[in-house]
């Protein structure tokens, strides 16, 4: 029984893996016009590029911005984030089955956080990518054929656990320093122990990282 699962596991890992990439090669050129993209891939691939492509076009900026081409290269892709989230707030308008309605809450959560983060580099005029209000951001990249995810000075394989068509919870400052704190210590071979009341996300915060 333990080898028939974990030859499971094995399979469930390697088509995450192949759907991830298919979904990054397929992903719309403008970035905007992807409603059909949304809907072609399971939830988790899509999640995840979406964090890759975000973390890939704020990149693109501020490097537009140290080579001094376009001082105002960060506050235009908060344009084209803002025109993507609005278009997905359309699309979940419309008639969605409940996986499709799903995934999208989901994505206007983690998209929502996206644009406050772009909105406060903009007000801490980021202008390199190790200014540390960019680095300490939970950041999704695609290198070596494979997805990473860093924050700081952490850097961790993503992995493609299995984690299925869930909602997400808010995204807050508090989340964020959560998070960093937790990679930090798994970077050290540490573990966290989030503390504060019953019900304020501390178990559901440490499932999403």
């Amino acid at each position: 029984v333990e080898f028939w699962l974990m030859n499971i596991e094995k399979m469930m890992v390697k088509s995450l893996y192949d759907q991830t990439k298919k979904a990054l090669v397929e992903y719309p050129g403008d970035g905007i016009e992807r409603s059909q993209w949304l809907f072609d891939y399971a939830a988790q691939p899509v999640l995840t590029i979406d964090q890759v492509k975000w973390t890939e076009g704020v990149t693109a900026a501020i490097q537009e911005i140290m080579r001094g081409k376009n001082k105002k290269a960060i506050e235009e892709f908060g344009v084209q984030s803002d025109l993507q989230l609005n278009n997905m707030i359309q699309l979940i308008r419309g008639d969605l089955n409940k996986l499709q309605r799903s995934l999208m809450g989901a994505l206007i959560v983690l998209d929502v956080h996206a644009r406050e983060v772009v909105k406060n580099m903009i007000k801490s005029r980021v202008e390199s990518i190790s200014d540390f209000e960019w680095t300490k951001q939970l950041r999704y990249y695609w290198e070596n054929d494979d997805c990473y995810v860093k924050c700081v000075q952490t850097n961790f394989p993503y992995g493609y656990e299995y984690l299925g068509n869930s909602l997400r919870l808010v995204i807050t400052p508090l989340t964020d320093k959560c998070y960093m704190t937790l990679m930090g210590a798994l970077n050290l071979n540490l573990g966290g122990a989030p503390a504060g009341p019953a019900g304020t996300g501390k178990t559901e915060s440490t499932k999403d990282l």
